[in-house]
């Protein structure tokens, strides 16, 4: 008990003591800085001046002169700097208090318009309901596609007769756009379009102008009688706040794009959705869309969430989670790219992960039968893609050549084709098929849109021999009248050698 009595005593005797040092040190310095020192300088300066010429006194008092302006201008910037912080502090405080008592102002014209309006369109909601419906949460726009579907999923109902196959989808839907719209695409654009929407999530529409590029996903929306959104990818877009909005501090409001409000309507659907990017390359894709790059690759739907807002308020539309979407799956992103000098290219790390269509050519008048529009659930096309991925498996003759075509073409060229493109052979030539086209065809599209199409990387002209011998293993592997649409690229390579 002693010992710690005098532990005790002792602690505190030394942190007095220490805080005593502490105090009149900061006295005894302002004493020094304001009197101490300046004695010492002028009893220095009595000592030394007794043997001083007139020069010497002359540069003495230039020095002095020097010396007190610059200790007045250090002081001066010193009470500069103090006092802009201080004005700076009392803007930002007026700032806050003028921000605290707009949100007070309008917490009570809410409670007022919720007390005293009378709307005919809100009788029988309760008072909650009034105020959410009159004034809205952060989310104007969201909350309203919350209303339009009364907070419920709307079924798709298909008539035994819109329940086509996919062949059938195929023809009455290129029959559909030439007698509906005036529009013509061939079975083979159609086919890879569907086959497309079977194996990612996004597409990619490319070519030149004035081929229906934006028409195609437009007049298949008409088709399942649901409008794709046209959204036109700005130019200044540099990361996915561009695209989707961003919440402003000062309103209080989220400012809502025409993409962000067609996602979120999507998740109350069960139709084919589709949003167009219509000239996507405007704007650098990797940048704008890089989040949904990488959750759309994602195995598990589960996890295709993307953050809009950092955390869940009251009022906030239903279908946001903790301050985040879920893509759902019912929904394609199609990307319409012109490629020309006033875009940028669109890197591999996009083509790779989407479904490429290229629409160079416009196709061929024929006579349309008058097919109507139907009704298209998401459930019932991906049974389809199921069933044809189960009935149309890539034949086990093709799967060896193509791991011949890969180990030549990794080897010569070091490109190789790698699991996500394999991925989409599996997934891409079934439902090719199942469309009325043929394996092999399909096969070739993909060879083409994704392997021989990196060729335009590499030195070309010191590959000449290389590009023939690949010609030839075409023939070996494949037979002479097969992957034409590469073996046109491949030739065209070694025409511009």
């Amino acid at each position: 008990m002693d010992n710690f009595s005098n532990w005790v005593v002792e602690f505190f005797r030394t942190f007095f003591l220490n805080l005593w040092y502490l105090i009149s040190g900061f006295f005894t310095g302002l004493y020094q800085l304001f009197i101490g020192y300046p004695m010492d300088y002028y009893l220095g300066l009595s000592e030394r001046s007794a043997d001083f010429n007139f020069i010497d006194w002359t540069l003495t008092v230039v020095f002095i002169v020097i010396f007190i302006f610059l200790i007045l201008m250090f002081w001066l910037l010193v009470i500069q700097l103090v006092k802009r912080y201080f004005r700076f502090s009392k803007i930002e405080f007026d700032k806050m208090n003028l921000l605290n008592q707009m949100n007070l102002l309008e917490r009570s014209l809410r409670d007022s318009s919720v007390i005293h309006i009378e709307n005919p369109k809100l009788n029988g909601m309760d008072t909650k309901s009034k105020q959410k419906a009159i004034t809205g949460s952060r989310f104007t726009k969201l909350n309203m596609i919350d209303d339009k579907y009364k907070y419920s999923v709307l079924p798709t109902l298909m008539t035994n007769q819109e329940k086509l196959s996919l062949s059938e989808i195929v023809t009455h839907f290129i029959n559909y756009a030439n007698y509906h719209h005036n529009l013509y695409y061939s079975e083979k654009i159609a086919s890879i379009f569907i086959a497309g929407l079977a194996t990612s999530k996004i597409l990619i529409l490319e070519g030149i102008s004035g081929t229906g590029k934006t028409s195609l996903p437009y007049v298949f929306g008409k088709f399942v009688k649901h409008d794709a959104s046209i959204i036109s990818v700005q130019p200044s877009w540099r990361d996915r706040f561009e695209m989707m909005g961003y919440y402003n501090e000062f309103t209080k409001k989220f400012n809502e794009t025409e993409f962000l409000t067609s996602v979120y309507d999507a998740t109350f659907r069960t139709d084919v959705n589709l949003i167009v990017l219509d000239e996507m390359n405007l704007a650098r894709v990797e940048y704008y869309f890089a989040d949904f790059l990488s959750l759309l690759e994602l195995p598990n739907s589960d996890e295709w969430l993307i953050e809009v807002v950092p955390e869940q308020l009251i009022g906030d539309p239903v279908h946001l989670k903790e301050g985040k979407l879920k893509i759902p799956q019912n929904i394609w992103f199609i990307g319409t790219a012109n490629n020309d000098d006033s875009t940028f290219g669109i890197t591999d790390k996009v083509y790779d992960r989407a479904s490429s269509i290229v629409m160079n050519e416009k196709a061929k008048k024929f006579k349309a039968q008058p097919l109507k529009q139907i009704n298209l659930s998401y459930e019932y096309l991906d049974e389809l893609f199921m069933e044809a991925r189960k009935s149309h498996e890539i034949s086990n003759k093709n799967l060896v050549a193509l791991e011949k075509l890969d180990e030549f073409i990794s080897q010569t060229f070091q490109i190789t084709f790698g699991n996500r493109i394999m991925n989409q052979l599996y997934k891409f030539v079934p439902i090719y098929v199942a469309c009325g086209r043929s394996e092999m065809e399909g096969i070739d599209y993909i060879i083409a849109r994704k392997i021989i199409r990196k060729f335009e990387t590499l030195n070309l002209p010191f590959l000449k021999n290389e590009l023939e011998s690949l010609l030839g293993l075409f023939d070996t592997l494949f037979g002479k009248d097969a992957l034409k649409e590469s073996k046109d690229m491949i030739i065209k390579f070694i025409k511009q050698i």
